[in-house]
């Protein structure tokens, strides 16, 4: 890194000698070109007459000869893995050498987020809650990604990121009361379920419209890279999100204003109902990246270990560098995309239990710890019996709990309420005592 200071300050000193310096001979038609040195807008004279290209939007040569680009200009770009789906560490010096302590929450966030999901899925199969989506088959990305950043760094999720969160410690009461909307939700009942947030453990809360947390991830990325402040942003989506348009918005700028992001998507399949083969032609998502002038990588999503690794690296890089990175984790939704979706009809059941029965981020860190005799049959069942006690619990507690009040309706907008949202509560209250066999009060706040 020295070195690399050294030679940005030798360009910077360069070019402020060639604007110092007066020429005498140059003619005047030599033109001046701008380019950047870590950030330092500096002028490079060029020889107009030199048979080489003088675009100022791109570095290329000239060719004499018709030849289109083609899509794939490489092969295929690959796949960085640590351990193979039998939990085998592939390279030794690849290992991160995680402690049995670290592996273990690892194992246990992993398996109590599918705990909880499998018991709030069949709530809202049983019309407790009006919403719900599974994060199956995809708890590796979001634990090893969590697990390498530092805590004070900004998460931007999609909607499918409940993982990073429950790392960071968010209690699963928290969980349940954002998915019942009840008094304790910190939400205060306005979302629709799973778009959580917490202001404490810096997860910005879930937005319901598509990519729109890209270009905000963008200028969150840049506002902490001008308070000098050694954090990152972490920006994650999914494949389907990138073919928006808020994707190349939130890319460009992020490279262009070189801000301390780490674009994070996880490529699992399907775009609801659309399956990669139709959402787009290119070689995924990593591939955009040197388009942007963004570092990227592509790496299995399964693979808790080369996704902590990835984003380890990445984080620092981003933070020292002051650049965004695209990280491309290829995993598999095996569930349905939510309660609204039947997967079935667009899937085949061999399909989904492929990945379910022989190529899952749980079972790959289960051998990686049963080999080390970390973990046994007895503690996969008492784990198991404890996980469910705790998310029953939480469950149970989350719905007898009173709804939030129903004032909080007109609060949080402006500091002082207007005089327009004072006659609209006003409104509101006259009705529901007016009507009040149709509004049952008594299970609101007071």
């Amino acid at each position: 890194m020295a070195a690399v200071r050294g030679v940005g300050r030798l360009l910077r000193i360069g070019c402020y000698a060639t604007r110092q310096t007066p020429v005498l001979t140059t003619p005047r038609f030599l033109q001046q070109r701008r380019f950047r040195v870590n950030g330092v807008q500096c002028q490079q004279p060029f020889d107009s007459t030199a048979e080489k290209p003088q675009f100022p939007g791109a570095s290329a040569e000239f060719i004499d000869h018709l030849e289109f680009i083609k899509p794939n200009v490489i092969s295929g770009i690959p796949v960085y893995r640590v351990m193979d789906r039998q939990g085998q560490i592939i390279n030794p010096s690849e290992d991160p050498q995680l402690s049995k302590e670290t592996v273990l929450n690892f194992y246990q966030k992993m398996t109590l987020l599918n705990t909880m999901d499998r018991i709030l899925y069949e709530s809202q199969r049983q019309g407790r809650i009006s919403f719900y989506m599974t994060n199956y088959g995809e708890e590796g990305t979001h634990i090893g990604s969590a697990a390498a950043l530092d805590p004070g760094d900004l998460v931007f999720g999609q909607y499918r990121e409940a993982g990073v969160l429950m790392y960071r410690g968010f209690p699963l009461d928290l969980f349940m009361a954002q998915c019942y909307a009840n008094a304790d939700d910190l939400g205060k009942g306005r979302q629709m379920p799973v778009h959580y947030g917490s202001k404490d453990l810096n997860f910005v809360t879930i937005s319901s419209p598509l990519a729109t947390q890209i270009p905000q991830a963008a200028g969150a990325a840049y506002a902490l890279k001008r308070e000098n402040e050694n954090r990152a942003v972490i920006c994650y989506f999914g494949e389907g999100a990138a073919s928006e348009g808020d994707a190349h918005a939130g890319f460009n700028f992020s490279a262009t204003l070189e801000c301390p992001l780490i674009f994070f998507c996880r490529n699992n399949g399907y775009a609801i109902s659309t399956p990669t083969n139709e959402q787009y032609r290119g070689d995924g998502i990593a591939a955009r990246g040197p388009g942007y002038g963004m570092m990227s990588i592509r790496v299995d999503g399964n693979d808790v270990f080369a996704v902590y690794n990835a984003t380890k690296e990445a984080r620092r890089r981003a933070v020292a560098e002051n650049q965004p990175f695209l990280i491309e984790a290829m995993t598999y939704r095996i569930g349905h995309h939510s309660t609204s979706d039947d997967s079935s009809a667009y899937r085949s059941v061999d399909e989904v239990n492929y990945w379910d029965k022989q190529d899952h981020p749980i079972s790959r860190l289960r051998h990686y710890m049963s080999a080390r005799s970390w973990w046994g049959e007895e503690e996969e069942r008492a784990w198991r019996k404890q996980s469910r006690k705790l998310v029953m619990e939480a469950f149970e507690k989350a719905e007898k709990r009173l709804k939030p009040k129903p004032d909080l309706l007109f609060s949080d907008v402006y500091q002082e309420m207007t005089p327009n949202l004072e006659k609209q509560k006003e409104a509101m209250w006259r009705h529901v005592h007016q009507y009040k066999e149709h509004y049952p009060v008594d299970l609101y706040d007071k």
